[in-house]
C-alpha cells in the first residue's frame, strides 16, 4: 500500500449483511480513538470515503488500523425503492 493512502477492500457478504474493511495508513490510524467504534461523521472526518449506509461495527484488536464496516444487504437498492415510494406519495419533490 502506498504511504498515506487509505485502502478499501472489495465487498463480501453473508445472508444478512455486506461487509468491507478499510486499511488506514499509520499516520491516520494514529488518530483513531482507542477502544471504541467511530460514528459516520468521525470516520468521514479522518478521510474514509464510502457510500451511505456503512457502519463501523467492530474493532479487530490485533490490527486496529483495519476498520471493519457492514451494512444491510441490498441497502442501496432498498434506499432507491424507499425514495421512489416517497416520491409517489408526494413526500419528496424531484428537482
Amino acid at each position: 500500500m502506498p504511504p498515506n493512502q487509505i485502502q478499501y477492500s472489495e465487498k463480501y457478504f453473508d445472508d444478512v449483511y455486506e461487509y468491507r474493511h478499510v486499511v488506514l495508513p499509520s499516520d491516520i490510524a494514529a488518530l483513531l480513538p482507542k477502544g471504541r467504534l467511530l460514528s459516520e461523521n468521525e470516520w468521514r472526518g479522518i478521510g474514509v470515503q464510502q457510500s451511505r449506509g456503512w457502519v463501523h461495527y467492530a474493532i479487530h484488536k490485533p490490527e486496529p488500523h483495519i476498520m471493519l464496516f457492514r451494512r444491510p444487504k441490498n441497502y442501496q437498492q432498498n434506499q432507491g425503492i424507499a425514495i421512489q415510494a416517497q416520491q409517489a406519495n408526494g413526500m419528496v419533490q424531484v428537482q
